[in-house]
């Protein structure tokens, strides 16, 4: 049984040995172990019996805005929904924190779309550009997707898609909601 909890000092090894087994396939960014050490209370853990074998961090970049970076889940626990229970802890432990935004940045931008984030311009998150993205090598080169989501009180992911694949259908905006955007108010 997978179980979710804190990351942990003594958890950077295996945090940074599943983040470094993964940079192959280009999704990740290299972290060092001194790095993920300092950080490891940012990350939520995916345990299996004593092992690691999934992570993501919570990476403050403004007192609004946190993103959900090193996201990853070992290959031979893929397709359980790893993932989406470590990006929905993520959520719910940004939500208590304060936060009004969570984002990512990823090459594979479905996975979060399915769990209610939106593709939004890389522009609209001026923190992660001023944080990371100006000192990466791949500025204004960067192939991956910038992907937003507000964490409103009571918003939660949209976890009722992932079980049912039904397309899932905006709910009708009030009269109210209406009339401020055709009257600009």
């Amino acid at each position: 049984m997978i179980q979710l909890r804190s990351g942990t000092e003594a958890d950077a090894a295996a945090i940074h040995a599943l983040i470094t087994d993964n940079l192959n396939a280009g999704h990740l960014l290299p972290r060092t172990l001194d790095d993920v050490e300092s950080h490891a209370h940012r990350f939520v853990v995916a345990d299996r019996d004593g092992t690691v074998i999934g992570c993501g961090e919570l990476a403050p970049l403004s007192p609004e805005v946190a993103e959900v970076r090193s996201l990853v889940v070992e290959e031979a626990s893929r397709g359980q929904k790893t993932g989406v229970a470590l990006v929905t802890a993520l959520a719910d432990r940004a939500r208590e924190l304060g936060y009004v935004t969570l984002c990512a940045f990823t090459h594979q931008p479905s996975r979060f779309i399915r769990l209610g984030f939106s593709i939004v311009p890389h522009q609209w998150v001026p923190e992660k550009i001023a944080h990371d993205c100006v000192g990466c090598a791949q500025f204004r080169q960067c192939g991956q997707y910038a992907v937003s989501l507000a964490l409103r009180a009571g918003a939660g992911l949209r976890l009722d898609l992932i079980a049912s694949p039904q397309r899932a259908v905006a709910m009708p905006r009030s009269s109210v909601e209406r009339l401020r955007l055709v009257s600009g108010a």
